[in-house]
């Protein structure tokens, strides 16, 4: 039989059972498989959703040009409904069925460090998302936190914010520690605490609250009856707004109002606040500050915002989107250098290596933790109604802390005379 016409067999042979022929010189590679659990409902799912598309984006323009090692990149996912518990399930259904060659982790500490025992089992590379010291207690080699709390996470995460406290004049002497009872809380506080006692604060006021709290007025009474120069919280969204109204109600007066305040830095939080966010110091990750100038991220949120939009997640994209996109950078690049999913290979040179990513220069010491911390402790001011745009232009974020980045100075007391 002709070589043409046998050939012209094994094709229509091969559309009747659906396969699609490989193209001349191009032999199709088995794709180079990602696999994580992200919270798609529940309580995280805001950052979980916004965190995934962020990640869908990093692999639409790897794939565009090629993929990795000439493989296209294929996300495989599965909802942990913001349920820890499930966390483990899915890692090994990941590894054992999936036969993914890469893991990364889901948004937040209550959900990185359950997925940490697997990849110690495993010996697999976990990149983690958003993480507050969870690396402390496994100790483990191969894992690289996405958040730049710095080598010591508890301690180095809120340094910035008793720089700023004291730096104000006349200096503080008191402070008031709030925070919720979880995790994330008592890394928060512990640092909260140490830094205190560096800074010579005396510590006028120091309780946790349940997670299911959603009164806080009498706690925030409590605290304006000891009249604290200044105000630490460590809370979760929810309670960040309830604490930023509380403190209106009770009438609260300080110098210094502010913390670890996860959710001030959403855009549905921001919205929902609008002026009442004047006056508060808060970490935020990225804002458009003219003293920030990451490469990639104006292209980066260009793609973002508009996508964001349309699926409902956060559309101004500044707290965890970019940071999902810079771990699957990093991890990219390593496959890319090392030629290859060896885990023990990938671990040595993420370690190795500074990375250039779309937030920044970032470099890992030797417990996972970036090298040098770089939160960026920031004060809200000139907030006016309830308009999400006017977060999309400098001057309504000022950068407090760290010194490289700062864009403005501490405004005080707390509140402000005119929100």
């Amino acid at each position: 039989m002709p070589r043409s016409s046998h050939r012209r067999q094994i094709l229509g042979l091969m559309a009747g059972l659906g396969i699609a022929p490989f193209a001349r010189g191009q032999p199709t590679r088995r794709p180079l498989k990602i696999g994580m659990g992200m919270g798609l409902t529940g309580s995280v799912a805001a950052n979980g959703k916004a965190a995934l598309l962020a990640m869908q984006i990093w692999a639409e323009d790897v794939n565009a040009r090629g993929g990795l090692l000439n493989r296209q990149v294929k996300l495989v996912y599965y909802d942990d409904q913001s349920n820890g518990s499930l966390v483990p399930g899915i890692y090994t259904k990941l590894l054992d069925v999936d036969k993914v060659d890469l893991i990364v982790s889901g948004y937040g500490t209550n959900f990185i460090a359950p997925a940490l025992p697997v990849a110690m089992r495993r010996r697999m590379v976990l990149m983690s998302l958003f993480g507050t010291n969870s690396n402390a207690q496994f100790k483990y080699d191969r894992y690289f936190e996405i958040k730049p709390n710095g080598a010591d996470p508890a301690v180095d995460l809120t340094a910035g914010f008793f720089d700023v406290v004291a730096s104000a004049k006349p200096r503080p002497t008191s402070i008031a520690l709030v925070g919720v009872d979880n995790e994330y809380g008592a890394m928060v506080l512990q640092g909260a605490r140490a830094n205190a006692r560096k800074h010579g604060f005396k510590v006028v006021y120091d309780k946790t609250y349940p997670p299911n709290t959603t009164n806080f007025s009498p706690m925030l009474g409590s605290v304006a009856a000891t009249a604290p120069d200044a105000v630490f919280v460590a809370s979760f969204p929810p309670d960040t707004v309830g604490i930023v109204r509380a403190a209106h109600e009770v009438n609260l007066r300080t110098t210094v109002f502010g913390g670890g305040m996860v959710g001030l830095q959403y855009a549905a939080v921001k919205q929902q606040l609008g002026n009442l966010m004047n006056g508060l110091v808060s970490p935020e990750m990225y804002v458009p500050e003219p003293t920030l100038s990451f490469k990639g991220i104006e292209a980066f949120l260009s793609k973002y915002q508009p996508r964001a939009e349309k699926l409902g997640v956060d559309p101004l994209g500044y707290y965890v989107p970019p940071f999902a996109y810079a771990m699957m950078e990093i991890l990219g690049q390593a496959v890319e250098k090392t030629g290859g999913t060896d885990q023990k290979m990938l671990a040595d040179y993420i370690h190795a290596t500074r990375f250039d990513t779309v937030v920044g220069s970032v470099k890992f010491g030797a417990n996972g933790e970036w090298e040098k911390g770089r939160t960026l402790w920031s004060q809200y001011h000139s907030v006016q109604g309830n308009s999400i745009d006017q977060f999309k232009r400098a001057g309504r974020v000022h950068i407090l802390a760290p010194a490289e980045f700062k864009s403005g100075d501490l405004r005080y007391p707390y509140p402000p005379s005119v929100s």
